[in-house]
């Protein structure tokens, strides 16, 4: 059974000011806890002079790995609220920090976790969120003769192949959609009147946005 889940696909900054506090929204993919600590540690680095540099990030394609981190905000107000608004808008393989500069005047616990739920939303509003869908990446083997009608076939459906090679035959390396996978299968049959040799060389999640397959 084909699934897939919500993530970012690019770096995402947007900042704000509420009661003379700065408060600055960094959002990143990542796809281990060695590169989520280690953006974190990026963005801490980048603002030393900060107030607070909080952090949250969710794992894994069920959301298996969820941290957070108040970096001295008071328990509750800070890492809580970053790390819910990524399980709300059930965003996975993300990580946030939200950096403060302290203006002066206390927000109070009400403040400090709208302000925070704040800067989670503008950093993953500012990145590109995508949604990881299960590939197929079909090798397809076939005769010069049905190479136009493929091509057109491909063309009309939104396929790009990956790689394309002209020898004795034609060999074509091409990402399907897995739950589209059996019906491209005998799409491709019906028009070679089964003169096609086909098989999975591996499967893999890959972006779409719009239901249209992403590329940087």
């Amino acid at each position: 059974m084909s699934h897939s889940y919500k993530t970012i696909a690019s770096r995402g900054v947007d900042e704000f000011i509420v009661n003379k506090s700065r408060f600055i929204g960094y959002a990143s993919p990542v796809y281990t806890e060695e590169e989520a600590l280690s953006f974190i540690e990026e963005i801490k680095i980048k603002h030393k002079d900060a107030t607070h540099n909080v952090s949250a990030y969710v794992l894994g394609e069920n959301s298996i790995i969820q941290r957070f981190n108040d970096d001295g905000e008071p328990s509750g107000t800070a890492g809580i609220p970053a790390l819910e608004v990524l399980k709300k808008e059930e965003i996975r393989n993300a990580a946030l920090v939200i950096t403060r500069y302290f203006g002066g005047v206390k927000l109070g616990g009400g403040g400090l976790i709208r302000a925070y739920t704040k800067g989670a939303k503008i950093a993953i509003e500012s990145s590109i969120i995508v949604i990881m869908s299960e590939f197929n990446l079909v090798s397809l083997k076939l005769q010069y003769t049905a190479y136009g009608k493929i091509e057109n076939y491909f063309i009309e459906n939104g396929y790009t192949p990956e790689k394309v090679e002209f020898r004795d035959d034609v060999t074509m390396e091409i990402f399907v959609k897995k739950n589209l996978y059996d019906r491209f299968v005998s799409d491709m049959m019906d028009m070679t009147s089964g003169d096609i040799k086909y098989r999975i060389i591996e499967e893999k999640f890959l972006p779409e946005k719009d239901g249209v397959r992403w590329r940087e």
